[in-house]
């Protein structure tokens, strides 16, 4: 069995609220999509060994709708 990200598979919806300004933060997609410009085309097992974080893992990037803060978020992949 292989381990997914709910997240990038649409399993799950992450609400989070801008630690600045209290407005709605946007899901922007795994943090290795913004390592270049080929990144988002890789396999991931290929990007995995990249970002840094245990492979049981996927860091997300978040984006405040309102006053542009980021935030990574780390959440833990599921079996398939």
């Amino acid at each position: 069995m292989e381990l997914i990200c709910p997240l990038c598979n649409g399993l799950v919806e992450y609400k989070l609220e801008c630690p600045k300004c209290r407005s709605n933060m946007t899901d922007q997609g795994p943090l290795v999509d913004y390592l270049d410009d080929y990144s988002p085309y890789l396999a991931s097992d290929i990007t995995e060994k990249v970002d840094g974080v245990s492979h049981n893992k996927c860091v997300h990037l978040y984006q405040c709708e309102n006053c542009s803060n980021d935030k990574r978020v780390t959440i833990n992949k599921v079996m398939k």
